[in-house]
């Protein structure tokens, strides 16, 4: 099994004078991915830093799907693991589902290059969801149930303490609004959850990232990109209604979506009607007892 490997610094070849320069284009083009790539940083270091999602000596199973989400996620956790203040371990694995014309050797071939220790787990979960699904119907609940299930079964079985998923924050409102219109729940999905059991810990690094962010870094970086053939095509998924009505209020209010992510991070439950969260039974006001009603029918004030 290959060992991970550090970013190398390189030297900075200063240009001479009859150094050609290059076109202005691509300098702009660098100098607006190095902003980007700075940002998706910083945003991955904050979540990180503000849930302890991760902490010296842990062993980190970073989840890779071959999606634009999860492949900038090990990139990040990379470079940060090199100027990280804590030592942790980063292990890739990707769960091969057995879709069919699935690409078996995009995956091993680029994690090889990369030098990260990683597995690739077998099981066919296609069939499954195939045989139990009806045709037509959205598959994505029971795929991610049995996806989630194995995961978590190999995360014990290589001694991982944190488990690392790919969702960014435009996941986290869309999973807001799906609970809130088809399920009456107010919830979404948590940057740092302890699982049912209590054996696992996931973590989502980029809950701070925009996917729209996310898609361009992708872009640059040419990340092999493997679409996922079982669900790729629903287009009556509720998550793409959601989605889709997402955008438009974020074209028509630009902002919007940030807005309603730092919501979650602000929640009163006294101004909401869970009455787990907040005792409205016990409301009472403070009143003196030697107060008196007014002789008069009649009271100016």
């Amino acid at each position: 099994m290959p060992s991970p490997t550090g970013n190398k610094l390189t030297a900075i070849e200063v240009p001479g004078p009859d150094t050609p320069t290059r076109p202005v284009d691509s300098r702009k083009r660098d100098y607006a991915f190095n902003k980007l790539r700075k940002r998706l940083r910083r945003n991955v270091g904050s979540a990180i830093a503000d849930f302890s999602m991760i902490e010296s000596g842990d062993r980190v199973m970073v989840c890779l799907s071959g999606g634009k989400d999860s492949y900038a996620m090990l990139d990040i956790l990379m470079h940060l693991r090199a100027s990280a203040p804590v030592e942790f371990e980063l292990i890739a694995v990707n769960l091969d589902q057995k879709q069919p014309g699935f690409p078996e050797g995009i995956l091993p071939d680029y994690l090889e290059k990369l030098g990260v220790p990683f597995y690739i787990l077998e099981r066919d979960t296609y069939s499954v969801v195939k045989s139990v699904i009806p045709e037509g119907k959205t598959t994505c609940g029971l795929c991610s149930r049995l996806r989630r299930g194995t995961l978590y079964g190999f995360a014990e079985r290589i001694g991982a303490t944190k488990i690392a998923l790919g969702h960014h924050r435009d996941d986290i409102v869309e999973t807001l609004f799906l609970n809130l219109f088809f399920a009456g729940k107010l919830k979404a999905m948590p940057p740092k959850l302890l699982s049912d059991d209590r054996r696992n810990v996931v973590i989502r690094p980029m809950a701070y990232c925009k996917e729209e962010d996310l898609a361009r870094y992708a872009e640059a970086r040419e990340f092999p990109i493997i679409p996922c053939n079982l669900c790729g095509s629903q287009d009556n998924l509720q998550r793409q209604e959601i989605k889709q009505m997402l955008r438009q209020w974020e074209g028509q209010y630009p902002g919007r979506m940030e807005t309603i992510f730092k919501a979650l991070s602000s929640v009163s439950p006294s101004q909401l009607c869970d009455r787990n969260m907040f005792n409205f039974n016990d409301l009472r006001i403070e009143i003196d007892q030697e107060i008196h009603l007014p002789e008069l029918r009649v009271v100016q004030l």
